[in-house]
C-alpha cells in the first residue's frame, strides 16, 4: 500500500498542568516526571471529532496526487467518536460528495489507526477498493473526567487523515512495507485495564501499572512482526514512532532496544495523549522533515487490550 497524502488538525487551545491543581491535587512537576506532558491540545468552541477529521481531510487535499472523489473507500477509526451512527465517515462522504464509496467505522482503542489500515488492506486485497481515505479524530476532552487522578490529566485532541492507494500513484508517495494488529483482550487487565463509558465515569484507567508493563513489552512485538519478513531487527528502523501515551513508556521501549532518544520521534510533551490518532499525527507533522528512502515504525498499545505496528518507507 502507498501513502499519496496526509493531513491533520491540532486545535489551537491548550491546557498547560497548573489546570490540574486545584481539580485533583497533581502537581506539574508530578506530571512531568510520570507523563511527560506539559500541555494538552483541547478543542474549541463549535470543534469537536468530526470538524477536526474534516480539517485533516482538508489538510491533506494541498497535495493529493488525484481527484478525492477518486476514493472509493473511507474509514473512520477511533474510540471517541461524537456519533457511532453517522460516523465521520459518512460526514467526510456528503461534505466532499464521493459517490458510491463504502463508509466504514473501526474501533479498537488506541490500535484503532492501525486496524483501519489492516481493514483496508482487506479491501484491497479482496479487489473492492484501490483508493482509500482514512480519518482519526480523538476528542478524548469530550470523555474525559478530569477529577480522575490516574488518567484525567493525560487526554488531548487531534485528528488526522492517511489517502492511501493500493499502486503507487506519485513519486512523493510512502510505502507501508507491512501492517500489523493483534487483539489481547485475555492478557492482564485485559478489557478493564482502560474504559470509556460515558454515562459512567467516562475515559478511566483503573490499572495503570498493567497498561504500562504490557505496552512497554507489545510496542516491540508488534515492531518486530513487521520488520522480521524483511529481514530486519527492530534497531534497524530509523525512527520509531510510539503510540503517544505516556513519555516514561517510550522511554522504556529505548531502553529496551538500547537506541538513544534521538531515534524516537513524539508530540506528547505538548498535546497529551491524543489516543489512536497519536502514532499517525507524528508522522504526518514530521514527514517533510526527513530524506526519501527513511524508514519508520509506528508501534501502538490500546486499552482493551491491542497492539499493532505499520512500517513505512519515505
Amino acid at each position: 500500500m502507498y501513502i499519496n497524502a496526509t493531513g491533520f488538525y491540532v486545535p489551537a487551545g491548550r491546557v498547560d498542568n497548573d489546570h490540574f491543581l486545584e481539580i485533583n491535587g497533581l502537581t506539574s512537576e508530578w506530571i512531568v516526571q510520570r507523563t511527560g506532558i506539559r500541555t494538552r491540545s483541547i478543542v474549541g468552541e463549535g470543534e469537536g471529532s468530526d470538524s477536526m477529521g474534516l480539517a485533516a481531510i482538508d489538510n491533506a487535499l494541498a497535495s493529493l496526487p488525484y481527484p478525492l472523489t477518486d476514493v472509493d473507500l473511507i474509514v473512520s477509526a477511533c474510540y471517541s467518536p461524537y456519533d457511532t451512527v453517522a460516523t465521520l465517515a459518512h460526514v467526510a462522504q456528503q461534505k466532499y460528495n464521493i459517490d458510491g464509496a463504502k463508509a466504514v467505522y473501526c474501533s479498537s482503542a488506541c490500535s484503532s489507526f492501525v486496524n483501519g489500515l489492516e481493514v483496508i488492506e482487506g479491501y484491497f486485497a479482496m479487489g473492492k477498493a484501490s483508493k482509500a481515505l482514512l480519518i482519526c479524530s480523538e476528542h478524548n476532552t469530550y470523555y474525559r473526567n478530569e477529577s480522575d487522578p490516574k488518567c484525567g490529566h493525560l487526554w488531548g485532541d487531534a485528528a488526522v487523515a492517511y489517502f492511501i492507494s493500493k499502486e503507487p500513484v506519485a513519486d512523493t508517495d510512502m510505502t507501508i512495507k507491512a501492517v500489523y494488529t493483534c487483539g489481547l483482550g485475555n492478557i492482564g487487565k485485559g478489557p478493564e485495564g482502560v474504559k470509556l463509558r460515558p454515562h459512567e465515569d467516562g475515559i478511566s484507567m483503573p490499572y495503570g501499572k498493567d497498561v504500562f508493563l504490557r505496552a512497554c513489552n507489545y510496542m516491540i512485538h508488534a515492531l518486530e512482526q513487521v520488520t522480521s519478513p524483511f529481514g530486519m531487527a527492530v534497531t534497524d528502523i530509523n525512527y520509531i514512532i510510539c503510540h503517544q501515551a505516556n513519555k516514561r513508556i517510550v522511554a522504556n521501549v529505548a531502553h529496551q532496544l538500547q537506541l538513544p532518544d534521538d531515534r524516537f520521534i513524539n508530540n506528547i510533551e505538548e498535546l497529551g495523549n491524543t489516543g489512536s490518532a497519536s502514532a499517525a499525527l507524528v508522522l504526518a507533522q514530521n514527514r517533510d522533515r526527513y530524506p526519501k528512502g527513511t524508514t519508520f515504525g509506528l508501534t501502538v498499545f490500546g486499552g482493551g487490550y491491542s497492539c499493532g505496528a505499520f512500517l513505512v518507507e519515505k
